[in-house]
């Protein structure tokens, strides 16, 4: 054990228990140094876990393989266990703690057998902040050490903050024998652990992630009355100085990372916008003595998904990553640095695969189907910091204020390019009922229409019905709630194209959102919410005529009639549980649609 202490007893019984249990060769305490991570850089390149790619095109970065079938979530290996099933509700799997302690023991047992189990205290949050968290996680994998150096504060600032509190998250992982049958990612939020066995993919194993940061935290922000969200969050500032904060959540495929760092179109360069990213992934968010809702960050990095990342989606993002950035699953060139399907330049004419096996563009398999350089789900991850955009709040305890939170969802009909809600209550129906269409990249029908709520449908800890009534209760406790809106960037014309640009064009909605949250302009009443007049969207330089914005924003009762089915259909499944302010707000919805139909 290398020579790192703390005094929190409670610490070390668990991780000498932990140890008794996996039965590594030796412990090394994480104290978060440079010194001691280019250490674990230097032993993962030895034991191949990393390939060093070319230091002077791509200084500090790695490339990393998983295993074929460990590439992604394995959403239905994960598991909330609480004593309750009901607790669990309809939105999750669930397990009982005793059958899942029992089950994931017989895998740890013995499992870190000639491997190091590396010690890691982690801060979700700035160290000491009232927002943040403390978890500590076990594991016998450097790339997950070397992850979580990137995604979290970690280290010795850590342990000595542990000396003044004795709450923390107890996080176990092991790769063990990456056996998807001996797979299982569990969540106890009544004891506060989370165990995950048999992965090496970031999502299931750097526990910080969604893990602790989503799952556990929604547990503990219902108790503790706050939330945590599966939201960006983003500055806009003025010319003059004065910045203005959004937090947004959108399902998958729907741009939140390329919308948390956009760049000002050009139409808009002007007015001299500027745009701070302090997150995009995840946000927890408090009620302040001044009665508005302020917010943090929790991580410290992005984990990205590379493919279709280039200088048209995300140019701040293609600066981030030249530097310091542990790449997973992506293309190897010959020249050692990486290439993604969707990147700037052209396919190389010939590489190394996700899996290691020699490449060149046009290859098919034996079904005939195109095979990828990197896998579609091919990661980064890299420091915020990196970031050109990076808010200079990020390690501020207090947070940011929040003017406006954000819904949106992918959808060719129905939903209009933006609406806000008629009240907090309205916009937890928003919320509550967002959805997004498949794409083909997707499993499923293209076209069906998947809910996801508040974009926490796979990471809410508990029964869904009850986190809408966290949500309902939030909006009780704040005198200056943010208004909320919802937007949706993917409306299609009738031939099934794009009506609106996206991307950097996005910032012209967002000028309106928070011309509203500040009573610049008006609006105009619909059945669904407030919409924008015409001349108040800000059109320069952007070729859209008037017709087609008129079609973004138009409300359809014929699209709504059969999107309050679908929606009835959806609520039925909470039962009795839902809350009856969300059937109201159904009930609302459907004598406004009528009204206007």
């Amino acid at each position: 054990m290398n020579k790192i202490y703390t005094h929190n007893k409670k610490l070390r019984d668990w991780v000498d228990k932990m140890a008794k249990l996996c039965q590594p060769d030796k412990i090394v305490w994480i104290d978060g140094t440079d010194e001691q991570r280019r250490l674990l850089e230097r032993e993962a390149l030895e034991t191949k876990e990393l390939i060093e790619l070319d230091q002077n095109k791509l200084p500090g970065c790695f490339l990393h393989r998983t295993a074929f079938d460990d590439v992604a979530r394995t959403e239905h290996l994960t598991f909330i266990c609480t004593r309750r099933k009901h607790d669990a509700g309809p939105n999750n799997n669930w397990m009982s703690p005793g059958s899942a302690y029992k089950k994931a023991r017989e895998i740890f047992k013995g499992a870190m057998a000639g491997r190091i189990m590396y010690v890691i205290p982690f801060s979700m949050g700035p160290v000491g902040s009232e927002f943040s968290k403390i978890g500590v996680e076990l594991t016998d994998s450097r790339y997950v050490v070397l992850n979580m150096m990137v995604m979290t504060r970690v280290g010795t600032p850590v342990l000595r903050q542990l000396e003044e509190k004795n709450d923390f998250t107890k996080c176990l992982h092991s790769k063990a024998q990456l056996d998807i049958n001996k797979r299982l990612i569990l969540h106890f939020p009544e004891d506060n652990t989370i165990w995950s066995v048999g992965s090496g993919y970031g999502g299931n194993v750097l526990l910080g992630k969604k893990c602790l940061s989503l799952r556990i935290a929604s547990f503990i922000a219902r108790k503790e009355r706050w939330l945590a969200e599966h939201m960006l969050i983003m500055g806009i500032e003025e010319p003059n100085g004065h910045i203005e904060y959004i937090a947004a959540a959108f399902p998958s495929a729907c741009g939140k990372t390329n919308l948390a760092m956009l760049v000002p179109p050009e139409g808009l360069k002007i007015k001299g916008y500027r745009i701070w990213t302090v997150g995009d992934d995840i946000a927890w968010m408090r009620v302040d003595s001044d009665g508005a809702l302020w917010a943090i960050n929790p991580e410290s990095g992005f984990f990205g998904v590379a493919p279709g990342t280039n200088s048209k989606t995300n140019p701040n993002m293609i600066d981030t990553i030249k530097k310091g950035t542990i790449y997973t699953n992506v293309l190897l060139k010959s020249d050692n640095t990486v290439w993604w399907e969707g990147a700037d330049e052209e396919a190389p004419s010939e590489g190394i695969d996700w899996q290691g096996r020699p490449w060149k563009p046009g290859m098919r398999d034996v079904k005939g189907n195109p095979v990828l350089g990197a896998h579609p789900n091919a990661r980064f991850t890299v420091p915020i910091k990196n970031c050109p955009s990076a808010s200079f709040r990020l390690e501020q305890h207090h947070g940011v204020p929040i003017s406006a939170i954000v819904f949106g969802g992918r959808r060719a009909h129905v939903a209009p390019l933006v609406y806000e809600a008629f009240n907090w209550r309205h916009g937890v129906f928003i919320g509550a009922t967002m959805a997004s269409e498949r794409t083909a990249a997707q499993v499923g029908e293209v076209g069906e229409v998947r809910r996801d709520p508040m974009a926490m449908f796979p990471f809410c800890g508990y029964n869904m019905a009850h986190y809408f009534k966290h949500w309902l209760n939030m909006g009780k406790r704040m005198p200056k709630a943010p208004k909320i809106f919802h937007v949706n960037w993917f409306r299609t014309d009738e031939r099934g194209k794009f009506i609106w640009p996206g991307f950097t064009e996005n910032l012209r909605v967002l000028e309106w959102i928070l011309d509203r949250c500040n009573n610049k302009v008006a609006a105009v009443k619909t059945a669904i919410g407030y919409i924008p007049k015409l001349d108040d969207i800000d059109m320069t330089g952007l070729e859209l005529s008037r017709d087609n914005l008129e079609k973004l924003l138009e409300v359809k009762s014929s699209e709504w009639f059969e999107e309050l089915k679908k929606i009835k259909k959806f609520f039925q499944e909470f039962k009795k549980d839902l809350p009856v302010e969300l059937w109201e707000e159904f009930k609302n919805l459907e004598k406004r649609v009528k009204e206007n139909g």
